[in-house]
């Protein structure tokens, strides 16, 4: 699904516009502060800006500010998933029920969100710990049963907030080649301070500060010649490298 954005939210935490086509991966870069957690939580409905106009595919998620009757639609019916740096999966559910908890609350029957999971689990490499509770997984286990319970639910835009963050650096090159491979066809907006993520997996990148986009571009031109002092800092050795 293409992405429309205009968000202004409090003077000074947002102010960005930028449009997204349809299976395209965009990063967001920034210090701390800049705005990047409040723009996925804008997007994913956890925050009503003063003003915006937010239009994934047909569907308008929000407009207000404006003229118009405002529209406001509730996180649950915008077919947006959000994958934070933590799993979080439900410690009493096995992980092939956690997989299968998205379709079964779209209205899936048992067998098919079964079904639905076991196929996830599969893209994920995660067949064989469908019936471990979360407790039992890995930091990298864990992230690839959050991945595919995102992805079961068939969302139509993604948001990942810092996806390895809490891995061990042995664990993330193999995360980021998972998802690279599973969402190669997906619209996703991807919050991360590693410029090695956004090479990865990005199309183009934004970099926030502020809550205002100072750079962008495509990822290798933004990365490789970067025109701010926080990208020249992030980026610094990429060249080289």
């Amino acid at each position: 699904m293409s992405l429309d954005v205009h968000a202004v939210v409090e003077p000074g935490r947002l102010d960005v516009r930028f449009s997204l086509s349809e299976g395209e991966t965009l990063a967001v870069l920034g210090p701390n502060g800049a705005g990047k957690s409040t723009l996925l939580d804008v997007l994913a409905g956890l925050v009503r800006p003063e003003s915006a106009h937010v239009r994934l595919g047909d569907a308008t998620l929000v407009s207000t500010g404006h003229d118009a009757r405002d529209i406001w639609l509730p996180p649950h019916s915008r077919g947006v998933a959000l994958l934070a740096q933590e799993a979080l999966l439900f410690p009493h559910l096995s992980v092939r029920d956690n997989v299968a908890f998205g379709p079964r609350s779209a209205g899936c029957d048992r067998a098919e969100a079964r079904r639905i999971a076991e196929r996830w689990l599969e893209r994920v490499d995660a067949t064989g710990l469908a019936d471990r509770r979360p407790r039992r997984l890995s930091g990298g286990q864990a992230q690839r049963v959050a991945v595919a319970r995102a992805l079961a639910t068939e969302p139509k835009l993604l948001l990942l907030d810092e996806p390895f963050g809490a891995l061990d650096a042995g664990v993330a090159p193999a995360m980021r080649l998972l998802l690279s491979e599973v969402l190669s066809d997906r619209t996703v907006v991807l919050v991360t301070h590693d410029p090695l993520d956004a090479l990865a997996l990005a199309d183009r990148v934004i970099v926030l500060d502020g809550g205002r986009i100072v750079e962008e571009g495509a990822t290798r031109e933004v990365l490789l010649n970067p025109q701010t002092e926080f990208t020249r800092l992030l980026t610094f050795g990429l060249a080289a490298g």
